[in-house]
């Protein structure tokens, strides 16, 4: 954990749920509950940025999901309606309705707990989700992460074993306006791949965190040191996200601020990012009292931009009703 989460008085638990260990983060009660879900690979760490800040005004929590992280790995059960419902006893145990902000896969989650579990869930923010871009079988074919996916698994289910060096050495990001492919220099990738077999090495449980790496790099490496394959393979499938989506959503009663990153297309790759301006049209349509805002960046909008993530999730949450009823003036 870094230094600047644990001093904002941030500790990391366990509870037993669903037959699993359910590993998370917790903060000090300083203010409602709020929920942060990251996308998948990812662990509860990508929100380190922002969780300093979060941490003085909300009681925080953010979560491994099953397969990621600390949490237990189940193969063969990673549907989504199985993390909802891991994710509604977290939110049960908690002293009122959550906010609920995932990014990612987690802003699918986060919408599934707003219709699924309307009385714990305040309101969300759905962090640039893949809403109708994940739906089958448009998720296998018009979208660049089920390619990233097909090379995350190759690698970290590799013969010889996990190879998260063999990730970055394949990696190609398309750029926009641009038939150029973005790839590691050979001399990075070997440097790198040097890096990590030291850190492999000195691991005792298996976990790699290089500490001196920039902090997207370094979460991303930590993430896919503990990450279980099996779970994108489920996804990728088609069968892990097994909810209706437009369905869910014409459900979701609760305030929703919907957060949208940066995206374009690939004659190659299709989808490069998670929504399009129709899927958006979509989402609002289904829901038309949420809220929208977009900006150009990357898809973790937390840990690239985190000064615009807290801009406008406090300012979501500081328009929101109280639970008696009334404006919150300040949380």
């Amino acid at each position: 954990m870094r230094r600047s989460v644990s001093r904002a008085g941030v500790e990391e638990k366990q509870l037993p749920i669903s037959g699993i260990q359910l590993n998370y983060a917790e903060g000090p009660i300083n203010g409602p509950p709020l929920l942060l879900i990251p996308g998948q690979i990812m662990c509860w760490e990508s929100y380190e940025k922002v969780l300093p800040a979060l941490a003085k005004r909300f009681h925080v929590y953010a979560v491994d999901i099953r397969g990621h992280g600390k949490t237990s790995r189940t193969p063969g059960d990673y549907s989504f309606s199985t993390i909802g419902r891991d994710l509604a006893a977290l939110l049960a145990t908690m002293e009122s309705p959550a906010i609920v902000s995932g990014n990612s896969s987690g802003g699918l989650l986060a919408v599934w707990l707003a219709a699924n579990a309307p009385e714990r869930v305040r309101a969300i923010v759905p962090e640039d989700p893949p809403l109708f871009s994940t739906e089958w079988p448009r998720l296998r074919d018009d979208c660049y992460v089920s390619w990233f996916a097909d090379l995350v698994v190759r690698h970290l289910d590799a013969p010889a074993g996990r190879d998260i060096a063999g990730i970055f050495a394949e990696l190609e990001v398309p750029t926009e306006g641009s038939k150029r492919i973005i790839k590691l220099p050979r001399p990075v990738s070997r440097l790198l791949a040097l890096l990590l077999q030291h850190y492999e090495r000195k691991s005792r449980d298996g976990v790699v965190e290089i500490r001196f790496l920039p902090a997207q790099l370094r979460v991303l490496i930590k993430s896919l040191s503990m990450y279980d394959p099996a779970f994108a393979r489920m996804c990728f499938s088609g069968a892990g996200i097994d909810f209706d989506q437009a369905e869910t959503l014409r459900r979701v009663r609760c305030p929703m601020l919907l957060m949208h990153a940066n995206w374009f297309r690939d004659a190659k790759f299709g989808l490069v990012g998670a929504m399009d301006d129709s899927d958006v049209k979509r989402v609002r349509e289904a829901v038309p009292h949420s809220e929208y805002f977009s900006e150009p960046t990357g898809h973790t909008i937390h840990l690239e931009k985190p000064a615009v993530f807290l801009r406008e999730l406090i300012r979501f949450a500081d328009s929101l009703p109280s639970q008696s009823g009334g404006p919150t003036a300040h949380i």
